[in-house]
């Protein structure tokens, strides 16, 4: 049997609920229908599912250790032989059905595919206009130039969009999704389904808002955030975050879950100042914060920029006029060898995914 969640019950009810949980996950599993059975994938399967109908007999007998072991009941029958049904779900609670769904096709999707995490880096600029979604499309055609499956997360819903910097704004795709279509959606989703409807060139796929004067727009909550970054961290090898300048739930939940946040400031007195009432709270918020500059000349260093921030300093980056002439003419920037900020990103990327250059 392959190396997916199981699902032990005799109940035919109860197996029906957890079947269709396991679908709308789009998780593949195996199932059960006795305490033998389930025993004999017991050791190979990344989740054990197991229903109240067999609880007592696996409880009496000898049972071997499992890192992700659950207890599932319908509310309307309990767990018998076990007290605190009725509680919140944890270690001395079962899951309830239909309370605690959206929590149990969480762990399915997660234990669908067990293990996998791509790298994470966000990037947020320092004051608007700082080349933030420049930088996170950089990143994004370097992760395709390394042979990376790579998602661009685009969550400023005040943006042009990613897309349109990349020129796919356009692209014919079936069913295209966007954040106006994810953000109210229960349960997961894997990535393989989501990216398909997702606009791109080869080997990036772009989540972006639709646009047009009706298109619907906001800060991202909490739990789409952590829905969307968690679908694409298991099916990419490389995830950018293109973050708005804020700290609402979504973004602070970016923050939280990315490898590396990267802070574009341009090398202006009046950016620095900007840039470092942000600090405290990327700080708090995250794993490792660097300061990319920009621009840097005279006696305003990058190194002086990174030390008034005091920030480590991931790069300096000259002017690089090449990036407007590439996008008025509507041409990919940062695509081409000779650019620093390519160079940078290659760099970037291969320090991230653990590949040499």
């Amino acid at each position: 049997m392959d190396a997916v969640p199981l699902i032990a019950t005799a109940d035919t009810d109860l197996l029906d609920d957890l079947l269709r949980l396991s679908a709308a996950a789009s998780v593949r599993v195996n199932t059960a229908g006795s305490v033998d059975r389930a025993l004999l994938s017991w050791p190979r399967s990344p989740l054990v599912v197991l229903g109240a109908d067999l609880y007592p007999e696996l409880r009496s007998g000898e049972r071997p250790p499992h890192a992700r072991f659950v207890v599932v009941a319908r509310a309307d029958r309990g767990l018998p032989g076990a007290p605190g049904t009725a509680g919140p779900a944890g270690p001395g609670n079962p899951l309830l059905l239909p309370r605690d769904e959206n929590l149990l096709a969480g762990m399915l999707a997660a234990g669908g595919e067990p293990g996998r995490r791509a790298p994470t880096v966000a990037v947020i600029g320092g004051r608007g206009g700082a080349g933030a979604s420049l930088l996170a499309v950089a990143l994004a055609l370097a992760g395709a130039r390394g042979g990376h499956g790579t998602a661009l997360l685009d969550a400023d819903p005040l943006g042009c969009g990613p897309d349109i910097l990349l020129g796919c704004e356009r692209d014919p795709v079936d069913g295209r999704l966007g954040w106006d279509g994810l953000v109210d959606r229960r349960g997961r989703l894997r990535w393989s389904d989501v990216a398909p409807r997702l606009p791109g060139p080869a080997g990036i796929s772009v989540l972006t808002w639709m646009h047009g004067p009706d298109a619907r727009r906001g800060p991202l909550p909490a739990t789409a955030a952590r829905a969307m970054l968690e679908s694409a961290r298991q099916g990419c090898d490389l995830v950018v975050v293109d973050l708005p300048r804020s700290f609402g739930a979504g973004v602070t939940a970016f923050l939280n879950r990315s490898d590396l946040v990267l802070l574009v400031v341009p090398a202006q007195v009046a950016a620095v100042v900007a840039a470092s009432a942000m600090v405290p709270r990327l700080r708090a918020e995250s794993r490792e914060v660097r300061a990319v500059v920009r621009g840097a000349s005279g006696g305003l260093t990058a190194d002086v920029v990174a030390r008034g921030l005091g920030l480590a300093l991931g790069a300096d980056l000259p002017p690089e006029p090449g990036l407007e002439r590439a996008l008025t003419a509507g041409r990919r920037p940062a695509d081409h060898p000779r650019s620093p900020l390519a160079g940078f990103a290659d760099g970037l990327v291969a320090e991230l995914t653990g590949v040499p250059r």
